[in-house]
């Protein structure tokens, strides 16, 4: 007698089917989620590269740099909207060691949540330091497209590979908030530095007025150059408005009454004067000197520049700043560009003194 035949039922096959897609869909939901809500900010799918970012992972500073250009002009395009609306909502975080009031603008904010929220949807595994406070509430997710602008890849041809524990990002969102105010509008800038183990390594300042940018990177490469000669006898000095007489009296006994004394506004205004910059509203100066207490976030970006460059930014008694720890240094600032730097510290036992 044959044996009998097993007919399955259309039926209890499609039944069959569908618990067996519930099955896979409580399985994977989760991970497909995950995947897609990575897709969509841009990242590497859980598992891959952004498993291994959880134990603090590498990330290449030539990517840091495109962002940290994009950044810089992301804020700066704040900056400007908020200052030609002439709507600026000023008001003062408190006074500043010199007793002046430390102003803050809706320029600052602004500026500071695009130049925040890009760097850090970017590189959220590292500690990026910000003038300005940095809501929680008021997070904006903003997507990098990966894409290296074509100037920074003709400098710097190869990835440059970090430990991201190791990188600190400091970020000015607008630098010389109280000549903006005056609509002193050359001085203005915006700027994104990034240290590795406390050494600035690569800096970006950005005019938004001008759509200026420069950027270097320390062993890398740079879209800016020193000029050709400068004056070490009687030079130049780039000071701050409000230190011009404290510093001018110093440094016409150190260099001679030949010396010129250039007050301006804005920290990266003024290593921009130290540069070959194409820009007609740039003035020119032979140093920079700043007598007081400054933060980090005013500088770091402008010593990363000069470094790349072959340059020097150090205290007035010639000490390496470190871009770790506290986000101040005391010993006041010297800058310099193809001269003797230590010889310059030499002549200047004084200003330190007088700016305190």
């Amino acid at each position: 007698m044959a044996p009998m035949g097993i007919r399955l039922s259309p039926l209890g096959v499609a039944v069959f089917f569908v618990l067996g897609l519930g099955v896979l869909y409580h399985l994977y939901s989760g991970f497909l989620a995950g995947r897609f809500s990575l897709f969509g900010l841009g990242g590497e799918p859980a598992g891959g590269e952004a498993e291994s970012a959880v134990d603090g992972g590498s990330v290449d500073l030539r990517e840091m740099l495109a962002v940290a250009v994009l950044a810089a002009k992301r804020g700066g395009d704040e900056v400007r909207r908020v200052r030609e609306s002439n709507v600026l909502h000023e008001k003062s975080k408190g006074k500043t060691r010199e007793g002046a009031e430390d102003k803050m603008t809706s320029g600052d904010v602004l500026s500071n949540r695009k130049m925040f929220y890009l760097l850090k949807t970017a590189f959220p595994n590292v500690q990026i330091n910000t003038e300005e406070h940095v809501d929680a509430s008021d997070k904006e997710v903003i997507v990098w497209n990966h894409k290296i602008p074509e100037d920074i890849l003709k400098e710097i041809a190869a990835p440059k590979e970090v430990p991201a524990e190791s990188v600190t990002v400091w970020i000015d969102p607008l630098d010389a908030t109280q000549e903006y105010t005056e609509d002193l509008r050359k001085y203005v800038t915006t700027m994104v530095c990034v240290a590795v183990n406390g050494k600035p390594v690569l800096g970006v300042i950005h005019k938004p007025f001008s759509e200026y940018t420069a950027w270097a990177m320390v062993d890398g490469g740079s879209n800016v150059k020193a000029r050709s000669s400068y004056n070490e006898k009687t030079p130049k000095i780039m000071v701050s408005r409000s230190h011009a007489g404290m510093v001018k009296q110093v440094a016409l006994q150190t260099f001679g009454n030949q010396t010129s004394i250039i007050p301006a506004g804005g920290a990266g205004y003024k290593v921009l004067a130290l540069l070959d910059v194409p820009d007609m509203s740039q003035e020119k100066a032979d140093l920079y000197i700043h007598v007081t207490y400054i933060k980090k976030w005013d500088i770091c970006a402008g010593n990363a520049i000069l470094k790349a460059l072959g340059g020097h930014m150090t205290t007035l008694s010639g000490e390496e700043i470190s871009y770790t720890g506290s986000d101040g240094i005391e010993g006041g600032l010297l800058a310099s560009i193809k001269m003797n730097h230590q010889a310059l510290v030499r002549k200047l036992p004084d200003i330190e003194k007088s700016g305190h």
